[in-house]
């Protein structure tokens, strides 16, 4: 736990440095004042995400990369000490002692959840691998044909070597994910520190699912897997949105910035790329008034955030978006056989239906849904059911409002609209749970919001919702509470070290004298055995080196 107390205290430093240096640079442009601290943190992480990806083109992201970074964060402190020592005395005279103590708390809360838990099967199967390749070589020419998984790039591994702190004990230390849920449950706690407001807020609908998330993936926090990333991403980017229309922004710097987070998700996780189509919203109001300035400006700074994860892509495996080959640009020796990729993509799909056959992937939905549906737990198939309803009340909503003009509900039905389009993809793409559960639970959750807001009496809406969340408060709490009890035997083991990653027994060989592993049994290899595979690999090396990279010989022969 103290382990993951110093690392995440010099991520809050570095990232709030950098963040707050864009953003105030972006918004004084724009003539907008940010209202959160956390923006400047998520701004940060933004950043360092993207310098360990550049990074990670010209070496590995280690020692050479931390050091590079705090000489940037010391010379952007020493010219700017003045501007951010006032900044830090406004925060000082405006947030109050009970606030500090509420974020300490969960600051500690998270950390001791974050120091030990249980392991994501795919941890052991390549994302511990994964962050280990950028740890030592940053980047190999087509290491996805060592294993395929390994070319399923996540800006969020790269994030993870930058701050896994492998050069200083050689282990590698795996706290992002759990700091990404310590903002969120800041964020969630915005709605207790505010001035009381007698109605219901759809961000505070939003933040009780949001907690709702933070408690189920408590205990496994641990691993660095993307689909915790994203989804902790969106329900941030989304309750920022909301607040945003419930206080009439008129502003269209905040809602570009919260686009760009967009494009970030993006690079995290594909079940969530449609979630760029925020940008539609302030684009028009942009156009509208001519702001060419603007325009460019906002669009480099998506281009800056997106193009090193190309490239990454297409170094890794050949392809730009692998596995998907709808576009294929690019002839290169490394590159991943066509069919090779068709198969993975399929696979990924089947699986989030529920089955492993990739040969039942062409059956139509009538046929895969229902075992699917079968397979949710109750609360998922609730909120499923939901949801498909309210496709239709959705669309009758919008119809209704344009019809009447009635444009002060046109941002929340635009947000749900992309929120169901989102929901679409990964319910026809492949709908596993972990993949897109944000767009399940927060779609129809801001759809029926909207609705109770507008049909239900005033007088009761107040009092309803705040004795159906304090019960569904107790409950959670209680059970939470439980949870930990249970679990305080292991996690007092690690209060001082973070839980290592999962060790499998591999088996050694040579290729090229260099000594790679694989399992002796199942598929997992975990993090120490490096470098791994699931089989025993061909001699896939272009060169002598591991840096020459691989290609394929077995579709090629």
């Amino acid at each position: 736990m103290v382990s993951v107390i110093l690392i995440w205290i010099y991520m809050t430093v570095t990232c709030y440095i950098t963040g707050y240096l864009c953003l105030t640079g972006i918004c004084r442009k724009g003539n907008y004042q940010i209202r959160k601290e956390s923006s400047y943190l998520f701004t940060g992480i933004v950043l360092m995400t993207v310098y360990a990806e550049i990074f990670s083109l010209f070496g590995g992201v280690s020692f050479l990369a931390n050091a590079l970074l705090l000489a940037i964060c010391l010379i952007c402190f020493w010219f700017k000490k003045e501007e951010l020592a006032g900044h830090f005395r406004n925060i000082r005279l405006t947030v109050t002692p009970q606030r500090v103590i509420l974020i300490l708390v969960l600051f500690f809360l998270f950390a001791y959840g974050t120091a030990s838990g249980l392991e994501h099967y795919d941890t052991g199967l390549y994302h511990a691998q994964s962050i280990r390749w950028i740890e030592e070589y940053g980047i190999v020419p087509g290491l996805g044909n060592l294993h395929s998984r390994l070319s399923y790039n996540s800006a969020a591994f790269s994030l993870s070597a930058l701050y896994s702190m492998a050069f200083l004990t050689g282990r590698s230390f795996h706290c992002c994910t759990g700091y990404f849920a310590f903002l969120l449950a800041v964020c969630c706690t915005d709605a207790c520190c505010r001035e009381r407001e007698k109605k219901l807020l759809l961000s505070d609908l939003i933040r009780v699912m949001a907690v709702y998330y933070l408690l189920n993936i408590f205990d496994e926090m641990i691993s660095p897997a993307s689909d915790y990333f994203m989804v902790l991403t969106v329900f941030w980017l989304v309750i920022r949105w909301l607040e945003l229309l419930e206080r009439k922004e008129e502003s269209t710097v905040p809602y570009s910035l919260l686009c760009i987070l967009g494009v970030y998700v993006c690079t995290i996780k594909f079940s969530g790329a449609l979630i760029v189509l925020l940008t539609i919203w302030p684009a028009v109001k942009l156009i509208q008034g001519k702001r060419v300035q603007e325009i460019l400006r906002y669009i480099v700074c998506g281009l800056i955030v997106l193009v090193p994860f190309l490239i990454r892509n297409v170094i890794l495996s050949g392809w730009l978006l692998y596995p998907f080959t709808a576009i294929d640009l690019f002839d290169l020796p490394f590159k991943i056989p066509k069919g090779v990729a068709e198969y993975d993509s399929r696979e990924i799909q089947v699986y989030g239906r529920g089955y492993s056959d990739v040969e039942r992937f062409g059956e139509s939905v009538v046929k895969w849904f229902p075992d699917w549906f079968r397979n949710l737990d109750m609360i998922n198939q609730v909120f499923l059911l939901a949801a498909l309803a309210g496709l239709l009340i959705l669309g009758m909503l919008v119809i209704w409002n344009i019809f009447r003009r009635k444009k002060e509900a046109y941002g929340v039905l635009f947000l749900t609209c992309i929120l169901g389009c989102c929901f679409l993809f990964w319910l026809l793409s492949a709908p596993l749970i972990r993949y897109g559960c944000v767009f399940l639970w927060v779609y129809p959750t801001l759809l029926y919001g909207y609705l109770y807001q507008e049909i239900s009496p005033r007088c009761d809406r107040y009092k309803l919702a705040v004795i159906a969340l304090g019960l569904f408060g107790i409950y959670k709490g209680a059970m939470f509470g439980r949870e930990l009890i249970r679990d305080a035997d292991h996690a007092g083991q690690y209060l001082l070290v973070q839980q290592d990653y999962e060790i499998f027994e591999t088996t050694s060989y040579d290729l090229h004298g260099y000594t790679f592993y694989y399992p002796k049994e199942g598929d997992r290899t975990g993090y120490i055995d490096f470098p791994a595979s699931p089989v025993k690999a061909e001699d896939i090396f272009i060169g002598d080196t591991i840096e020459d990279g691989f290609h394929d010989v077995i579709h090629t022969k």
